[in-house]
């Protein structure tokens, strides 16, 4: 039967047909598909080849952007590490008027983070883990962890006025709410479950910790 030319083509596609545009091909696309590659299957899931064909561009398109896979890997680190540092002054320039609802609101923001992207926790706990074999990875881990402790600190001082335990309740805070984002990011994990990790840090961080009237 002769086919008709005006007829759409109803013939599955398996994958974008590739493209070699590069330059069309922005340096965030790449370092999105990598960040994306990660959060699935760690670093070692990170391959030009296969992030290519996810894009659905020729390998040359990587070129335009990166001279290397190490180059892509170090360009990853940077947007993450310069984007964790901003969003900590962003979370300084928003602190309420109140201490105490402040680190709740500081609670329920890095706990609620599984839920609306759990990607990114998934990214982070990759990244952990490649911190305890490559020294470069692990000195970006220090850097972006003082800068989460500073926050932490000056928040848990604005509650105590004592900069000896506003240092302790700060890196037990960090303490705990890294143990939740491994509770959380559990296919198991719940509402319930949430719910409960939250109380327990919102009661002893952070509500025994408030001066009582008249204290």
């Amino acid at each position: 039967m002769p086919m008709d030319c005006n007829a759409p083509d109803t013939r599955p596609v398996a994958k974008r047909a590739r493209r070699a545009d590069g330059p069309r091909l922005g340096r965030d696309d790449w370092l999105d598909a990598a960040f994306d590659a990660v959060a699935e299957g760690g670093f070692d899931g990170v391959r030009v080849l296969a992030i290519a064909d996810t894009l659905g561009v020729t390998r040359g398109s990587f070129y335009w952007h990166f001279i290397d896979h190490a180059d892509l890997i170090q360009s990853l680190l940077s947007r993450w590490q310069a984007g964790e540092i901003a969003e900590n002054g962003r979370i300084q320039a928003q602190a309420s008027a109140d201490p105490q609802a402040d680190l709740e609101q500081l609670l329920d923001l890095a706990l609620s983070r599984v839920e609306a992207d759990l990607k990114a926790v998934r990214f982070e706990l990759a990244l952990r883990g490649l911190g305890r074999r490559d020294a470069g990875v692990a000195q970006r881990l220090i850097e972006v962890d003082a800068a989460r402790m500073a926050l932490f600190e000056a928040k848990f001082l604005r509650l105590t006025h004592d900069p000896q335990t506003a240092t302790d309740l700060a890196a037990l805070f960090y303490l705990a709410i890294t143990g939740g984002f491994q509770a959380l990011a559990r296919p198991s994990s719940n509402a319930r479950i949430a719910a409960y990790i939250r109380g327990v840090i919102a009661d002893y961080l952070i509500h025994r910790q408030a001066p009582r009237p008249g204290a």
